[in-house]
């Protein structure tokens, strides 16, 4: 009997990164050939990217209950035991702690462990203890880094390591360099008419973004200017300069011309666990600047000017930017990062331990 494995496809639904990365790998596990069936616990069935993806091995199921909520602890587990999965696969990590069957969980990086932002101390206690649960819970745990493994290892423990497969992220084909000619209508879109360095990511803390603006400010070059594409409550605290823009709501299809146009692009992170904006503005032939932190050094493509984040570095980089070079050979692709959940997957389906 064909086995089935249910995906939690609840973060789908959101612009966020994470939301990106289940679209795009539920879309390439679902165009493999593989020999099981799907169920995908969605939000809601009718989003725009699931059109695509009724194959015949795959079942949609409606499942709204709130990430972090009481419901998801107590109707989501009812909802899979009904659904008869052999095994659920969560692209991130609150699985319920009562789930029925075997798990697969996704940890992208170890952020709120390190940078807790404003979280209440209750909040704190109850994502510390679900976290743990569920890495030592699942049957196996896929992690987007080489970095985020290691730190995951070093806080929750070394035994954790046999169980862990390293699958990194992908960068779609829609992210390749531009003609300025192509770039130009989505320049004009946003207001964008000048040389620009260019940021792309949320603005809390571990982002660093003020010290960004502040090692811009200290340049004085009217003739460029810092796009930020950002949003969020956090944007409300920044204290902005003359030459710096917000941009809000940038969508999937406009971010390879912004790319394809920048100057640089660049981020003051203090903490990744991949930063696929950086993986695809190198792929669109963007010059980078980064820092030497989280994952970002195994993620830059070579000629890539990586530095302290400090204000003195960081404005030292930005007053003599890297040239512009050749799109590296794409080396992220959703394709590869199937391919290794799929592998996972299949074992544990099988009921073997060995490492993909």
């Amino acid at each position: 009997m064909m086995k089935t494995v249910g995906i939690d496809c609840r973060f789908a639904s959101t612009r966020s990164g994470l939301g990106r990365f289940t679209r795009e790998l539920v879309t390439h596990l679902l165009r493999r050939d593989d020999p099981w069936r799907y169920v995908l616990f969605a939000r809601n069935p009718h989003e725009e990217w699931l059109h695509e993806l009724r194959p015949a091995r795959c079942q949609l199921q409606a499942a709204s209950f709130p990430h972090y909520s009481l419901s998801e602890q107590l109707r989501f587990p009812r909802m899979i035991y009904s659904a008869r999965i052999d095994l659920l696969f969560s692209p991130h990590f609150n699985v319920p702690l009562l789930s029925p069957v075997p798990t697969v969980v996704t940890i992208h990086d170890l952020i709120l462990h390190r940078y807790p932002n404003e979280a209440p101390l209750r909040r704190r206690l109850a994502y510390r203890f679900l976290f743990r649960s569920a890495v030592r819970r699942a049957r196996r745990v896929l992690c987007v880094s080489q970095f985020t493994a290691d730190e995951l290892c070093a806080i929750e423990g070394e035994e954790l390591r046999p169980k862990i497969t390293v699958t990194l992220e992908g960068v779609s084909p829609r992210f390749h360099p531009l003609r300025p000619d192509d770039c130009q209508p989505v320049l004009r879109r946003y207001g964008i008419r000048e040389s620009f360095f260019l940021y792309v990511g949320n603005a809390k803390q571990h982002k660093n973004v003020q010290m960004l603006i502040d090692a811009y400010a200290s340049l004085r070059d009217p003739s460029t200017s810092l796009v930020l594409v950002t949003g969020g409550k956090e944007t409300s605290r920044l204290r902005l300069v003359d030459g710096v823009r917000l941009v809000d709501a940038v969508s999937d299809e406009d971010l390879p011309a912004l790319y394809s146009a920048a100057r640089v692009f660049v981020t003051a992170s203090l903490y990744e666990g991949f930063c696929l904006p950086l993986a695809e503005a190198a792929a669109c032939g963007c010059p980078i600047i980064g820092t030497r932190r989280g994952a970002i050094p195994e993620v830059a493509p070579p000629g890539a000017l990586l530095v302290d984040p400090t204000l003195e570095a960081m404005s030292a980089a930005l007053a003599s930017p890297p040239p512009a070079a050749p799109a590296p050979e794409r080396k992220w692709t959703w394709e590869a990062v199937a391919e290794h959940a799929a592998r996972v997957l299949g074992q544990c389906l099988a009921g073997t331990d060995a490492i993909a």
